[in-house]
């Protein structure tokens, strides 16, 4: 008997890193290579493109953050979908995901008149940035059926356990960008315009790598045109629908941070900045745990098997409480030496180390509730997993107005709090949600 739990274990430990590096090393690895772009436009010497490219990058972070719920909807469901009907009904959930990218890239075509413009005023853009801007915003906007397709592609791929496919995509396309941003935008002398045409170019490319992977020894045709119905379509729009609104609640959070932050102050505005940017890394690092959660917990959930489930939770969860200690004393050992790198001026680098302590414990946190999103989402319990980050959200937001007048700190603290409020309500709903599941 003995053995026999022994085996289990060994096998979960392997299952679990085998799914969690690719998919920690695909975030690093488009952090880090997305650092290309920056590097490229330094080279044009203009302030005016470097601030454009600057709040070109934010304009689509938020534009593409919102629409990741295609992505991630897509691999919990292909994960079930694998131990329930194998590949024809993940094939099915592949053509859900496309025809649904294919919808929101039209209606998105279709309000861009109205909405870059928007955008682009909303982020403070004037003068030459807003020229410069725009050129960059207008080319790349048009890779936004690519980028849609391309989340419910790699969704499917990441649900089939294909992980290390797809990040051998990933790096391949920043690589194709990065190259042809230097070619068209410094060899060519297209400056930003050549920056956004990378850009574009790379993202189609990488739709045609996709489709190139995934045609191969299976019925397209089938999974795009066949076997759809209204009522095969309801649960999966109903597990977008909860993850886009749970994705819109996490973007306003953020855009309070920074909201409060710009009231206290250029100094304290980049104090924060700067810890965020580091504390979003480590995030990157424990989304690879979180990636894991999906495909397993899904898995096991289409298999009906509530031991393998609970199993798989409580695996998770040590290794990434485990990873987040490493983390948490990595940032107390180096924190100092990332900040000063980081800082533009003494007076932001004497306020951010002040932070430090804070910086330090979000990834400890933060881990819980990150893998309990994989087991919600992988799970279906999309609804649940939406209600847990509202009611988070309210408390984070109490927490702000409590602390205000104490200072900085507080705001990370009311993070902390954030976080772990979030993950205190996930596990209060889990034994209901196992109950409905697995009845």
């Amino acid at each position: 008997m003995n053995s026999t739990l022994k085996r289990r274990s060994t096998l979960e430990a392997h299952t679990i890193w085998i799914l969690a590096i690719p998919a920690i090393l695909t975030n690093v690895a488009t952090a880090l290579i997305g650092l290309g772009d920056m590097w490229i436009v330094g080279q044009l010497n203009s302030a005016a493109s470097q601030g454009a490219i600057e709040l070109g990058a934010r304009l689509f972070t938020i534009l593409f953050v919102t629409m990741n719920f295609l992505k991630t909807g897509t691999t919990g469901l292909v994960a079930q979908a694998g131990s329930q009907g194998g590949k024809d009904a993940q094939l099915k959930l592949l053509g859900m995901g496309v025809i649904v990218a294919a919808t929101i890239s039209t209606l998105l075509l279709g309000v861009k008149p109205w909405l870059l413009p928007f955008l682009l005023f909303s982020l403070g853009a004037n003068g030459q940035v807003l020229d410069a801007a725009s050129l960059y915003a207008e080319i790349r906007y048009s890779a936004v059926p690519a980028f849609l397709i391309n989340l419910s592609l790699i969704g499917f791929l990441v649900g089939q356990r294909k992980i290390t496919t797809a990040l051998v995509v990933e790096i391949t396309y920043n690589i194709v960008n990065i190259c042809l941003g230097i070619l068209l935008a410094l060899k060519f002398d297209w400056g930003i315009a050549g920056i956004g045409w990378s850009s574009l170019i790379a993202e189609y490319f990488k739709l045609l790598i996709l489709i190139a992977l995934i045609a191969h020894g299976q019925s397209l045709n089938k999974a795009l045109f066949k076997g759809h119905s209204w009522k095969n379509f309801k649960p999966f729009l109903a597990v977008n629908r909860d993850l886009f609104l749970r994705t819109l609640i996490l973007i306003f959070t953020g855009a309070v941070l920074t909201r409060i932050s710009a009231e206290r102050g250029d100094v304290v505005l980049a104090a924060n900045g700067i810890i965020y940017q580091v504390f979003a890394f480590t995030v990157l690092i424990l989304d690879g745990f979180e990636n894991s959660a999906q495909i397993l917990n899904g898995e096991r959930l289409g298999a009906n098997d509530r031991k393998g489930f609970v199993r798989y939770i409580r695996a998770i969860i040590m290794r990434a409480l485990l990873t987040s200690i490493i983390l948490c004393l990595f940032l107390l050992l180096s924190a100092d030496h990332i900040i000063s790198e980081f800082s533009a001026t003494k007076e932001v680098e004497i306020e951010a180390l002040k932070l430090k302590w804070w910086l330090a414990l979000l990834p400890v946190a933060g881990a819980v509730g990150f893998v309990l999103d994989g087991v919600f989402v992988g799970a279906s319990w999309t609804r649940s997993l939406l209600l847990t980050m509202a009611l988070a959200s309210l408390v984070y937001f109490f927490s702000l107005w409590i602390g205000w007048p104490l200072g900085n700190w507080s705001a990370w603290v009311s993070m902390i709090i954030f976080l772990v409020v979030r993950a205190t309500f996930q596990l209060v709903l889990l034994p209901r949600q196992l109950r409905k599941s697995f009845a």
